[in-house]
C-alpha cells in the first residue's frame, strides 16, 4: 500500500490529517503537481483525472478522492470513529461534513485557482469568478463562527471529518488572505483547538 501526495496540496493534507488521527502509517510517493508531475502518462494510468491523493492498495487497485481513501481507512480501522458511530451520528456528520466542503472548501479552492498565479497557463482562470468565491468564504466563515456558538466542534461534542476539512481549507485560505476575523471569537476558539491536535501538523 502506498499513498500518493503532494505535500503542499490541501486535498492530500486532509488524508494525512485523517490517517494520524487514526494512527495509520502508509508510505508515501511524492508527485510534484509544479511540475506537471500529476499530467504524466505514468501517474494518469493511476488516475485519469490527474487528481491527488492516489491511494495504491496491496491488489494494485487505486483509490482517488480523498474522502473515499478516508473512508476505506474508516472502515479499516472505526476508532477513533472520525465519520461518527450510529445512524443519526453519522448522518450528522456527514451532514456536516457536506457542508464544509461545499460552504468552505469550495469557495476558497475556487478563489485559489482563479486567482493565482500557480495556475496561471494551467487551466483557465476567471479571476472575477475568484473574488465572488473570496466574498462567499469570507461570508461562510462568519456563519461557521456562529454556528460553534454553542458546540465544540463542528459536528457536535467530538472530533470528526468535519473539523478536518475546514481545518485545511482555513489554512490553505491564507495563501488568497481568506482568513478568520478578530471579531470571530467561536471559530477562532475552535480553529486553535483543531491546530493544537498533533494531527494537525501531518
Amino acid at each position: 500500500m502506498r499513498l500518493y501526495e503532494y505535500t503542499m496540496a490541501p486535498n492530500p493534507r486532509r488524508v494525512r490529517v485523517f490517517l494520524s488521527e487514526k494512527g495509520i502509517q502508509v508510505p508515501t510517493v511524492q508527485v510534484d503537481i509544479a511540475k506537471a508531475e500529476n499530467r504524466e502518462p505514468e501517474f494518469l494510468a493511476k488516475n485519469p483525472l490527474g487528481t491527488l491523493p492516489v491511494l495504491e492498495l496491496d491488489d494494485g487497485t487505486y483509490l482517488a478522492e480523498s474522502m473515499s481513501i478516508c473512508r476505506y481507512f474508516e472502515e479499516l480501522q472505526p476508532d477513533p470513529p472520525l465519520f461518527g458511530t450510529g445512524a443519526r451520528e453519522r448522518a450528522l456528520v456527514d451532514m456536516w461534513h457536506r457542508r464544509m466542503e461545499i460552504e468552505v472548501f469550495l469557495p476558497i479552492a475556487g478563489c485559489f485557482r482563479n486567482t493565482h498565479d500557480f495556475f496561471k497557463g494551467r487551466l483557465p482562470q476567471v479571476p472575477e469568478y475568484g473574488e465572488v468565491c473570496k466574498q462567499t468564504a469570507n461570508k461562510r466563515l462568519a456563519w461557521l463562527d456562529d454556528v460553534l456558538a454553542d458546540r465544540e466542534f463542528i459536528a457536535g461534542d467530538r472530533y470528526t471529518i468535519a473539523d478536518i476539512t475546514p481545518m485545511v481549507a482555513i489554512d490553505f485560505g491564507r495563501i488568497t488572505d481568506i482568513r478568520i476575523q478578530p471579531e470571530q471569537k467561536n471559530l477562532a476558539r475552535w480553529h486553535q483547538a483543531v491546530s493544537n491536535r498533533p494531527s494537525a501538523r501531518a
